[in-house]
This record gives structure tokens, C-alpha cells and sequence, in this order.
């Protein structure tokens, strides 16, 4: 395999590998240039904290605020959930109009009798999936 890096300021920063195959050495310089692709910063009543993607298990809104859901707390992040969605990494999936879901961090699904998903994360929270995300969530997963 080759590296070539040309260092140019004026040309939008991109990263193009040609493979014969997609290697776990791929994968994981997809996911380190997707981690690396939005700062946050978290606010809670006392303290402005850097959120590393990882660590988040969603982003909600509730009272037209958004917020930035870890393992023991809730962040508010001063941009709208729309813009999140379209910055974040394939990790994060849109599973209803005020919530977006970060994969690695959902536990399980649950059937509901209407027919619809609750989502169940690793750190207990609960949501669920709307009827109009369901096909693209599903995709995403592989199911």
C-alpha cells in the first residue's frame, strides 16, 4: 500500500483510498476521521465540558433545547439537532423527529403492539422509532 499526502491550503481537506477490498485498516481510519469530525461543547449549570462522540449515547431535544445524552449525564449543546445530523459520523441515526441515536450505544430493541420499536440504550434510557425513520434505521443496522 502507498501514502501520498499533498498539503495544499486552498483545496477542501479529503481523504481517498484506493483498495482492492475493504480492510479492517480501512475501517479503522474511516472511524478515526469520522470521530474526529465534530467538537462539541457540553454545558451544564456549572461547567462547559469538550464531548468526545464516543462517550455520547444520543442527542434529544426537550423543552426546544438540545441536549447531549453520556453514560450519567445530560449536556446541552448550543446547536439545533438538524445541523448535529448532518455533521455527525455513521455512528448516529436519526430515530425520530427529536432524537438521534449513536449505534454502538443502543442495547436492544423492543417490539411495541402498534407496531413501532422502543429503542433501549446501554445506560437505560429509553425512545423510541418513528414510523418514518424505521426503514432507514433498519438499513443502518442490517436488519
Amino acid at each position: 500500500m502507498k501514502l501520498q499526502i499533498v498539503i495544499d491550503p486552498n483545496r477542501d481537506e479529503e481523504i481517498l483510498i484506493y483498495s482492492h477490498k475493504k480492510t479492517q485498516l480501512i475501517n479503522e481510519i474511516e472511524e478515526l476521521v469520522n470521530n474526529n469530525s465534530v467538537d462539541l461543547i457540553g454545558y451544564t449549570e456549572n461547567e462547559a465540558v469538550k464531548l468526545n462522540l464516543n462517550d455520547i449515547y444520543c442527542f434529544f431535544t426537550e423543552d426546544n433545547k438540545v441536549y447531549a445524552l453520556t453514560e450519567n449525564d445530560k449536556y446541552r449543546v448550543k446547536i439545533r439537532l438538524y445541523q448535529l445530523e448532518e455533521n455527525l459520523n455513521n455512528n448516529f441515526v436519526k430515530i425520530n423527529q427529536s432524537c438521534i441515536a449513536n449505534i454502538k450505544k443502543i442495547d436492544r430493541f423492543k417490539a411495541t403492539v402498534g407496531g413501532s420499536l422502543t429503542v433501549i440504550f446501554k445506560n437505560g434510557y429509553v425512545d423510541f422509532v418513528s414510523r418514518r425513520n424505521l426503514k432507514n434505521v433498519k438499513e443502518r443496522l442490517g436488519l
